[in-house]
Formats: C-alpha cells, sequence, structure tokens
C-alpha cells in the first residue's frame, strides 16, 4: 500500500496541474482588453455614443440617424462561423419586428472587400457598416474581451438595454429582445 501512496501523490499532482493549465489558459483566452487612452465603455443605461461609420456603398452613415427605434447592433466577422450561422436569424428577426420598431444594424470587423464578396452570396436586408480603421467601436460598446460575435440592445431615448457576447439561438434571441419590444 506504502509503496502506491508516491504514484497516486505524483498521478493526482500531474492531473492537478493540467486542470490548473487547462483553466487559465481558457479564462486568459477571453481576457480583457486594455482601454486604449480616452476610450470610454458603455454599461447597460448608458446613453450611446454617436459614430460615423462607412456602409457597403461608402457613405457615410452615423449611430444617431437610427434614433427613435429600437436597435440592435450586431458585431460580426466573414472568418467568425458562429456569426455567419446568426446572420440568418437576425435578417428574420430584423423583418419579423420592424413594425415594432426594431432596426438590426450589422457592424463588419472585417476588410470590406470580404464583407462584400460575403455579402453577395449571403445577403441580408439589414443595414451593414464597416469598422474600417475605427477598432475601438466595439470596445466601447462593452466588447473588452474581443468576442465575436458581440450585439448590444440600444432603446428608443438612445440608451443601452443591454449586451451580450456569443452567438444567439432563436430562442435566446427573442428572449433578449421580448422585454423591449
Amino acid at each position: 500500500m506504502w509503496q502506491r501512496t508516491p504514484l497516486l501523490i505524483v498521478t493526482v499532482a500531474i492531473l492537478g496541474a493540467a486542470l490548473g493549465l487547462f483553466v487559465s489558459t481558457r479564462m486568459n483566452s477571453y481576457a480583457e482588453r486594455p482601454l486604449p487612452p480616452g476610450v470610454t465603455v458603455l454599461k447597460v443605461g448608458d446613453a450611446r455614443s454617436d459614430f460615423e461609420l462607412a456602409d457597403l456603398d461608402g457613405r457615410s452613415r452615423r449611430l444617431s440617424e437610427f434614433d427613435g427605434k429600437l436597435v440592435l447592433l450586431n458585431f460580426w466577422a466573414t472568418w467568425c462561423g458562429p456569426c455567419r450561422e446568426e446572420m440568418p436569424l437576425l435578417d428574420s428577426t430584423h423583418e419579423k419586428f420592424a413594425d415594432k420598431g426594431l432596426l438590426v444594424v450589422g457592424i463588419a470587423v472585417d476588410d470590406a472587400d470580404a464583407v462584400r464578396d460575403y455579402l453577395k452570396d449571403y445577403p441580408v436586408r439589414y443595414p451593414v457598416l464597416l469598422s474600417g480603421d475605427d477598432d475601438d467601436v466595439p470596445l466601447r460598446y462593452g466588447d473588452t474581451r474581443n468576442v465575436l460575435p458581440y450585439s448590444v440592445l440600444i432603446g428608443r431615448d438612445g440608451r443601452l438595454l443591454a449586451q451580450r457576447a456569443g452567438y444567439f439561438s432563436t430562442d435566446s434571441l427573442t428572449d433578449w429582445l421580448r422585454p423591449h419590444l
């Protein structure tokens, strides 16, 4: 019995170290990124900040153009599998609740040509803006861990109602929107 004790201790120590390494790696893979000087991160209840981004035709658009509507900002990229998977759901939701004032606005955190090419094959009926060189827009809206997809719901009064990192299922999107429609 005593001869097995050292083997058991070594085995438990190795398993504990492996578990610790796994947990720390997973936790740090989504570590918060440092804030650049002058960048403020908005939280639920805060008034939205305005920004100006180009649409797919190169026209400059401001978030304030959508004031008075319930706006679902969805940050996405063509290389993000979960982003691509949820786009048809966002598109149908945009159409389904348009009469209740919901407007989905996609913000592509990606190369403009890649976005245009992707949307030729997989079009959506909601507006899509290009983040361009402004990498701080998702960060300012609460995506401090650089996760895509990332969504923000802005009320008709311009205040942030909800923030969510990750993919929506039909049920989770409906549950997320329902209190605000």
